[in-house]
């Protein structure tokens, strides 16, 4: 039998994962262009040129040994210079490549920040709606999630449901900014506000607190948002980052996690986790794009084709009298059903609809809708939409 762990998981399987492969079975039934699959946050834009032109060098001009062979469990030294001197540019800081572990992905730091400093029973604070995989990775060490709604007319941090949720037994609480679903951004009060319960907290208890900021999401921004950087702002702060998004290169599983000087035993932190990086299985993230992440560091993300995206729906659906958050960064749109959640899920799929619960991000009510598509899906299927509202005596 497999364990009791995996077990539960398996039998709980990703709604998002879910919809995705409901997609295949449509699109098999259907054809492709008339199935509307808005469920999985899987970029339809190319990596940048630079991207393939760098892969290309590295691979014809490095020593094969050495871009094939072990490295420290941090990652290559010129990677983790090159992402603090990036850093260090756009953001005041002053990090060196000690400050930063070359990871498999967001994901892979996001777990080598908690396997650092999770035992088991410390409880790890996520904000409503979340990320539906956070619960999977405290539970990888035996933490406990501790779930708390953002503010519900602007999905800010609310500081005092923080505060209120906050015990001697809170080690972490993790955020998300842009956000993922509703495509909110942090501002700098809310960040500002979250650092003085955590800092209040942390006197009252006795106890190290740590902000884990998750941000694969972070160089999707529209019309100029800023996006605080939360290691001005607390000490016990763990930044994970993934080029997926900014980049397009979500099967290349390559991201980091900065470590600032200023964090709790610094030394003993980041060794900690340089061997947390190691123990996971993984060992090390890819070695290539390791490399190649260095010399794209500060190319650009054009997100002028998400932005078309995030406009047209946004636009199509609140003019058929659907409720939406207009998203700041990110690629999803967070929509309010009008109905029960589930039914509306159901119904939308007779139009080959694809949407994702908001339960699934602890947060019913609501659906996800992915926008990392082509301009013509969005195109197609807000008829299909104008159909669904139709039910529900939307726009009249």
């Amino acid at each position: 039998m497999i364990s009791e762990k995996m077990k539960k998981l398996a039998g709980n399987n990703s709604a998002i994962r879910a919809m995705f492969e409901e997609g295949n079975r449509l699109a098999a039934l259907y054809g492709r262009e008339n199935v509307y699959d808005f469920s999985l946050g899987n970029p339809n834009f190319p990596a940048p040129k630079e991207v393939n032109e760098a892969a290309i060098d590295i691979l014809q001009n490095t020593d094969p040994v050495y871009l094939h062979g072990y490295m420290s469990n941090a990652g290559y030294p010129e990677a983790r210079k090159a992402i603090a001197d990036s850093l260090n540019r756009r953001f005041g800081t002053s990090f060196t490549e000690g400050n930063i572990i070359m990871t498999v992905g967001a994901a892979g730091s996001l777990n080598v920040a908690l396997k650092t400093i999770i035992n088991p029973g410390d409880e790890v604070i996520a904000i409503a709606p979340y990320f539906v995989e956070y619960g999977n990775y405290v539970a990888n060490f035996d933490g406990v999630l501790k779930v708390v709604n953002a503010n519900p007319e602007d999905f800010q941090i609310d500081p005092e449901a923080i505060a209120a949720a906050i015990t001697d037994k809170t080690k972490a609480i993790i955020i998300n900014s842009p956000n993922n679903p509703t495509g909110v951004i942090y501002s700098e009060e809310s960040i500002m506000k979250l650092a003085a319960v955590l800092d209040a907290a942390q006197k009252k208890f006795g106890t190290d607190i740590y902000i884990i900021s998750d941000e694969p999401y972070r160089e999707l921004v529209y019309d100029d948002t800023p996006v605080p950087y939360v290691t001005k702002y607390y000490a016990n702060s763990f930044v994970c980052y993934s080029w997926s998004k900014s980049l397009s290169l979500p099967g290349e599983r390559i991201g980091y996690l900065v470590i600032p000087s200023e964090v709790s035993d610094f030394e003993l932190t980041f060794t900690a986790a340089s061997i947390a990086n190691r123990v996971m299985g993984c060992v090390n993230a890819p070695s290539l794009f390791q490399l190649v992440a260095a010399r794209c560091v500060d190319v650009p993300t054009d997100v002028s084709g998400y932005d078309a995206n995030r406009r047209l729906l946004y636009d199509g659906l609140t003019k058929l009298g659907f409720d939406c958050v207009f998203p700041a960064g990110a690629f999803y749109l967070w929509m309010k059903t009008p109905g029960e959640e589930a039914e509306f899920v159901a119904n939308a799929k007779k139009y080959n609809l694809l949407l994702v619960p908001g339960k699934s991000f602890a947060c019913p009510g609501y659906v996800r809708i992915a926008y990392c598509v082509a301009k013509e899906t969005i195109e197609r299927a807000l008829p299909a939409f104008a159909k669904l509202a139709a039910e529900y005596g939307l726009g009249k």
